[in-house]
């Protein structure tokens, strides 16, 4: 008579980015590895981001270091309190566009890209160097401005900075087509466009090198592109790099399934976001991949694309934590050992 052996069920890895403007990516893990915890699952918590706000915190709490304050200016050139993050290694600084020239930086009514700078970001930037920083990593997600980088040209020039810059794009857009693309969300008008296509035509023209038609110098409003052109700064696609910085791949080999999940599944998340990007690696490897957030606007084609064993939709950390369990009791009903193959 054969007995099947018990072995101890590997944990699930809950990798999630933040769910933008509500809650943080370690806040999303946290609340779905909490559903997971009452259904009798234990799992490994390793919040994301892809180049966009949050991606110091995930960098640093990955990595270790610390926050140091800086005072810059913010889109409009009025003075602000902004941080960057100082990884454990002391060389390496996490700057986020975000933390000086943000969109939420701004009111509704004060979002104007015909008038909104990136100085601060340059004046950020130059911060991190005085403490040290040799290789900075700038985040470029969340900008309110579209103007080519120029305040924060000015602002590296003004401070002689000279270091190893890394852009960390979420999007692909390149340099033409970033007025058009991102000017409408950041506050510009139709008739705004035509200006800001100018604007960004005549800065290339005296780039150093072209950034027209490379992609990713469309971040950021053109941010990327001015420091690919005329600092040599290294432009990739943050989420990869991300992962592959927190060690995203030896985590997906010692888990039964991953969790990840960001505030809105649409195209953008098939252009190179989290969501894509951890369902990527775990098909790769046969591992089975769930996504929960806050809404889906992709159809049942483009969610067979991403080959996502299961979608669910919840807005707060207890929805999170009740969508967890559902998912995985649904999906994965076998508590509390996994049964292996019977022996002789």
């Amino acid at each position: 008579m054969t007995k099947a052996i018990a072995r101890p069920r590997l944990p699930a890895l809950v990798a999630p980015d933040s769910f933008k403007g509500t809650m943080a990516a370690d806040t999303v893990a946290r609340a779905i590895a909490k559903g997971l915890r009452r259904a009798a699952f234990e799992s490994i918590e390793l919040p994301l981001a892809d180049g966009g706000e949050g991606t110091a915190q995930v960098l640093l709490s990955a990595l270790g270091g610390r926050w140091i304050s800086a005072r810059v200016s913010d889109p409009l050139g009025r003075p602000r309190e902004a941080s960057f993050a100082l990884l454990a290694d002391d060389r390496t600084a996490v700057v986020e566009v975000a933390a000086a020239a943000g969109l939420p930086l701004l009111a509704p009514a004060e979002r104007d890209p015909l008038r909104a700078s990136s100085r601060g970001v340059g004046e950020l930037i130059a911060a991190a160097v005085r403490t040290g920083a040799q290789r900075v990593l700038v985040a470029a997600g969340g900008s309110a401005t579209v103007d080519g980088g120029a305040g924060a040209l000015a602002a590296l020039e003004e401070h002689a900075v000279d270091c190893e810059l890394v852009v960390l794009c979420d999007v692909r857009t390149s340099w033409e087509r970033a007025a058009r693309t991102y000017g409408p969300q950041k506050g510009a008008r139709p008739e705004h466009l035509p200006v800001l296509e100018k604007r960004l035509d005549e800065l290339a023209e005296r780039a150093p090198r072209d950034p027209r038609g490379e992609p990713y110098t469309g971040a950021a409003g053109g941010l990327a592109g001015a420091l690919w052109s005329w600092y040599g700064a290294r432009l990739v696609a943050g989420a990869p790099y991300v992962l592959d910085s927190v060690g995203f791949d030896q985590h997906l080999r010692a888990c039964w399934f991953v969790i990840t999940g960001e505030g809105k599944l649409d195209q953008q998340t098939l252009e190179g976001k989290v969501v894509a990007e951890v369902a990527t690696r775990a098909r790769q490897r046969g591992v089975a991949c769930h996504a929960i957030c806050g809404a889906c606007a992709l159809s049942a084609f483009d969610l067979r694309l991403l080959d996502l064993q299961g979608v669910a939709t919840a807005g707060t950390p207890e929805d999170l934590a009740r969508a967890a369990r559902q998912l995985v009791e649904r999906e994965h009903p076998c508590n509390g050992l996994d049964r292996g193959a019977p022996s002789a």
